[in-house]
């Protein structure tokens, strides 16, 4: 029996890798002689690097950048293909888990370390470049990147603009000329499920600016007014042609600066990682795949990573069985969009943090009796 498991995090519990390792295990105990493929998955947020390189058995490289108010941090990507190909999530540079809450400040923050890290992935060699980019605590549209790739963002005066989104609104010019050439030498995409477009009440400032510490009126009007400075001046200088397509208010904007100044194509993370983990492939006489994630809701058939796997293994008539550590909505909800599906929890838990804890034991004990059920035949054949 040939098996696949390809869920995502447990987040706040286990990797992806983790997860398979443990699934795997317990499978194996009791079903010693099915054939089992181990593909973790991510959907281009956390965890996307990490599944990348344990599929492709690549390596993690680590440089030290700028962190999004300025602090050093340590920011990794990952290298697979014989090193033409590389992959990085914005977030270990310019992400909201780098700062304490009472330190959020979007009008400071900057993207110029995901910009130093973008040029260290380049510095490797590489043919290709995949960036993830949730859990951003910017709002910058990708302005610091580009100074951290040679682009100068100039005033009125021909001055550089200082580092943050609070400039924006004196912007004046877009010097390109000095722009690492390589940017536009490498295929770039942008994984990322996010479909907000830039501006507007449905914008980056509007909805995130609040979760990256936009607390008032005020911050959020500020961040719109240098987003539209900067757009305004994308379109007049035919950076872009628009700035109303789906995805680029995602990560403070940091959507459309990548489609701007780095030429990047965006794409559906949770597709994206499926085709680069060849998941297709992998579907060619499969009897079962399982999938999963720390908690699932009703929302997950809306374009979630757990989701598009069930609607792939449909087109490859694969069943697809769900296990997440916790199911919430409409029971009818997960029967269309998955062939099985249960929660991993044993209930008994005071708290969700006693949940967390347990997970892993709730998950193995849930594993270990589907194998069971399996191989007396009742859920594959």
């Amino acid at each position: 029996m040939k098996i696949i498991l390809a869920p995502d995090k447990f987040k706040g519990n286990m990797t992806s890798p983790e997860v398979c390792a443990l699934l795997q295990d317990a499978f194996l105990s009791v079903m010693p002689s099915a054939q089992m493929i181990s593909l973790p998955m991510a959907d281009g947020g956390e965890g996307t690097v990490e599944a990348v390189v344990t599929a492709h058995r690549g390596e993690l490289r680590f440089v030290e950048v700028s962190g999004p108010l300025g602090d050093k941090v340590k920011a990794g990507f990952g290298l697979y293909h014989q090193g033409r190909s590389a992959v990085l999530e914005m977030s270990s540079a310019s992400g909201l888990a780098l700062l304490d809450p009472a330190r959020l400040d979007p009008l400071a923050a900057t993207t110029y370390g995901t910009g130093e890290l973008i040029r260290a992935a380049l510095d490797c060699g590489i043919h290709e470049l995949t960036i993830g980019i949730g859990g951003s605590a910017t709002v910058d549209g990708g302005a610091g990147m580009a100074q951290a790739l040679g682009y100068r963002l100039l005033d009125k005066d021909g001055q550089e603009l200082p580092r943050g989104a609070k400039y924006l609104k004196d912007l004046s010019k877009i010097d390109a000329s000095g722009a690492d050439r390589r940017l536009f030498e490498t295929r770039i995409r942008v994984a990322c499920d996010v479909t907000n477009p830039l501006l507007g009440p449905d914008g980056a400032a509007a909805v995130y600016g609040p979760q990256k510490g936009a607390r008032t009126r005020e911050m959020i009007d500020e961040l719109e007014k240098g987003l539209t400075n900067l757009a305004d001046l994308w379109l007049l200088n035919s950076f872009l042609e628009s700035v109303d397509r789906p995805g680029d208010g995602a990560a403070g904007g940091l959507g459309a600066g990548l489609r701007a100044f780095c030429k990047a194509t965006p794409t559906s993370g949770a597709r994206l990682v499926m085709s680069m983990l060849e998941l297709e492939k992998h579907l060619a006489g499969a009897n079962l795949l399982i999938t999963g994630e720390g908690c699932t809701d009703s929302q997950t058939e809306s374009g979630k990573l757990c989701a598009e796997i069930a609607a792939v293994c449909k087109q490859h008539k694969v069943p697809v069985l769900l296990l997440s550590g916790a199911l919430k909505g409409d029971p009818d909800d997960f029967n269309r969009t998955f062939d099985f599906a249960f929660s991993t929890s044993t209930g008994a838990h005071a708290s969700l943090a006693d949940a967390v804890r347990a997970g892993k034991t709730d998950l193995r004990f849930t594993a270990v009796n589907l194998a069971k059920l399996i191989a007396r035949g009742g859920l594959a054949s």
